[in-house]
């Protein structure tokens, strides 16, 4: 059975260091997460590597297009120093990197493959291969996840056995269907987009309901009165008072 904690890091702890990067990803452990979410992205040279935008400026010293530079030349790059000072010369990570960096703090993972346009399969390909080769067999499998199409079919065939989390944003006629032939083990959606009634519906389904990106205790809160089992969120530490509200309201109902 998929182990899902309440709380799952996104992009680390992105409040609270810069995202996508080794410092996130500890920080989160930090936080108390038990797991957490990174994006990947391919560079130019077929790299797996931690980056949410197609373009470096947001979250790097550098400019362009990510899927225009080969490693080296984004290997060079800040990614801390537009976060904070005391994170300037931070690196962007590789996939090789963080889930090593994950499987030494003993992180359960969840992959979001975030492709530059046009390259959803093999941005799956590579880093689910990968991911294969470094992940232990006696551990629970990462979660993998897409809003790409090409990219879930892709995770699908490299790595049948592992779970996949079906990205919803705005909620497509077909979803059931498009979850049933992907065998979605989670739902992962967009909690400013549902309510009670689409959680509701979601989880007639029968799995688990994941939602993004949840960052105050009383959006939390309400989210987990819906029946949603995991949030993604940028501050971990802050929705503590969140988990202990929504223990305490289960213990009463029970």
């Amino acid at each position: 059975m998929l182990q899902l904690p309440r709380l799952i890091g996104h992009r680390g702890a992105a409040r609270h260091a810069p995202e996508n990067t080794l410092a996130s990803l500890r920080m989160a452990a930090v936080q108390g997460c038990l797991m957490v979410e990174f994006d990947v992205k391919l560079t130019a040279d077929g790299v797996p590597v931690l980056m949410h935008d197609e373009r470096l400026e947001r979250t790097t010293d550098g400019t362009g297009r990510v899927q225009d530079l080969d490693f080296e030349s984004i290997r060079r790059l800040d990614a801390g120093r537009w976060f904070s000072p005391a994170h300037a010369g931070e690196r962007v990570p590789t996939l090789a990197e963080a889930l090593q960096l994950c499987i030494a703090l003993d992180l359960l993972v969840n992959i979001e493959i975030k492709p530059c346009p046009g390259r959803g399969a093999e941005t799956a390909g590579i880093a689910c291969s990968l991911a294969r080769t470094l992940w232990p067999a006696d551990r629970q499998a990462p979660l993998v996840s897409s809003f790409d199409a090409e990219a879930l079919e892709m995770v699908r065939h490299v790595v049948p056995d592992w779970p996949l989390g079906f990205l919803i944003d705005r909620r497509p006629p077909d979803w059931r269907e498009q979850a049933e032939r992907l065998n979605a083990a989670t739902l992962n959606v967009n909690a400013r987009r549902e309510d009670a009634a689409s959680i509701a519906e979601y989880r007639t389904l029968g799995r688990p309901i994941l939602a993004y990106t949840v960052n105050s205790v009383p959006a939390a809160a309400e989210v987990f009165s819906w029946g949603v089992s995991s949030v993604f969120t940028d501050t971990p530490q802050g929705l503590a008072p969140a988990l202990r509200q929504f223990a305490r309201q289960t213990a009463q109902k029970g």
